[in-house]
C-alpha cells in the first residue's frame, strides 16, 4: 500500500467510520442538534459547533498548504470561528462545510506521490505526510472532545 493511500485510509476511519478505537467525528455529530452544538457545558471549552468549525478550517488550511505550497497560518478568528447564528439550519449548513473540506483534502491527498509526501511544508521543519498524519489526530482529538461534551448534555 503506498503511503499516500494509507494516509487516506486513516483520514477516512477517523471522519466517517470504521476506526479502530471507536465513533469516528461525523458518527459523533450524526444526532448532535443544533441546540446540542451550541452549548458551553463545561467551563472555559469550545463548544462541539465550534470544535467542527475548528477542524473544518484546519482541513482546509492544510489542503491549500500542499495545493498552493505557501505557507498558511490561521488568525484566531479563523482557527476557532464565532457561531453567530444558532439555527438548525446554520448548524447543518456548519456540517457540510465541515464534509466539503474533508472531502477536497482527501481529493487532494489522493494525489500525492511519496516524494510530494516527503515535501517539507512551506514555513515548517515537517513534511506534507508528517503533516496529514497530524490531521488524523487533530480528528480524533476533537473527536473524543465531542464524545465527552456530548455525555454533558444527556
Amino acid at each position: 500500500m503506498s503511503e499516500a493511500k494509507r494516509i487516506v485510509e486513516q483520514l477516512h476511519n477517523a471522519f466517517e467510520g470504521n476506526a479502530w478505537h471507536g465513533p469516528a467525528l461525523l458518527e459523533l455529530l450524526a444526532d448532535v442538534d443544533s441546540a446540542t452544538a451550541a452549548a458551553h457545558p463545561l467551563p472555559e471549552t469550545h463548544s462541539i459547533w465550534e470544535l467542527v468549525l475548528h477542524v473544518a478550517a484546519w482541513d482546509d488550511a492544510v489542503n491549500r498548504r500542499i495545493v498552493h505550497q505557501k505557507a498558511l497560518q490561521l488568525k484566531a478568528a479563523e482557527n476557532f470561528p464565532a457561531v453567530k447564528d444558532k439555527s438548525s439550519a446554520a448548524w447543518k449548513k456548519a456540517v457540510d462545510y465541515l464534509k466539503k473540506t474533508h472531502k477536497a483534502l482527501i481529493a487532494t491527498a489522493k494525489g500525492l506521490s511519496d516524494e510530494r509526501l516527503r515535501e517539507r511544508v512551506p514555513g515548517k521543519k515537517y513534511n506534507i505526510q508528517f503533516m496529514l498524519d497530524g490531521v488524523v489526530q487533530h480528528e480524533l482529538y476533537h473527536a473524543g472532545q465531542i464524545a465527552i461534551l456530548k455525555k454533558t448534555r444527556l
